[in-house]
């Protein structure tokens, strides 16, 4: 599959926002179209995680039509993407090594939440409620792409039609 026609059908970008060394991670979800982004943090070290729980419940908070696939680096934390694509129906593109334009808008936002999530911050004790705080920050934040919409109003048609 070419680049272009992988992007086409991405819709969502994941990462790892890491603390510092032995200090936990935070795992950034990042909707492509709307550039809604959520947070969780993973069990575990960066080392030792896998993702899958997490990422399968922050998707679970998306509607249907856009978790229709992944875009994450070949990081190990992947390691296992064919059993997250089995237990989500979620597929998963591994980007190109060294190729981190691949996820633009996830090293976007990842810049942006280091506001919040400076390096080296110890991350282990974060909450779901404290990352959530910290996803709304940028998901109430105006951009320029959504035509000065914040991706939460973005996110807004997508969500009252999966309502209907």
């Amino acid at each position: 599959m070419t680049h272009a026609s992988r992007q086409q059908q991405q819709r969502k970008e994941d990462d790892l926002l890491l603390g510092g060394v032995g200090k936990g991670a935070c795992i950034t979800l990042v909707e492509r179209t709307t550039r809604f982004v959520l947070l969780a943090r993973p069990p575990g070290t960066h080392t030792a995680i896998d993702p899958r729980a997490t990422l399968a419940g922050l998707m679970a908070r998306l509607p249907d039509q856009v978790r229709r696939s992944l875009a994450w680096d070949q990081s190990k934390e992947m390691a296992h993407h064919a059993a997250f694509t089995v237990d989500t129906g979620v597929q998963v593109f591994l980007c190109d090594p060294h190729s981190l334009w691949q996820r633009g808008s996830n090293e976007n936002h990842n810049a942006l939440l280091r506001q919040y999530l400076p390096k080296g911050r110890d991350m282990r004790n974060l909450t779901q409620d404290d990352c959530d705080a910290i996803a709304l920050r940028p998901n109430i934040r105006p951009r320029k792409t959504l035509q000065w919409r914040t991706p939460s109003q973005a996110l807004d048609p997508v969500l009252i039609a999966t309502a209907s």
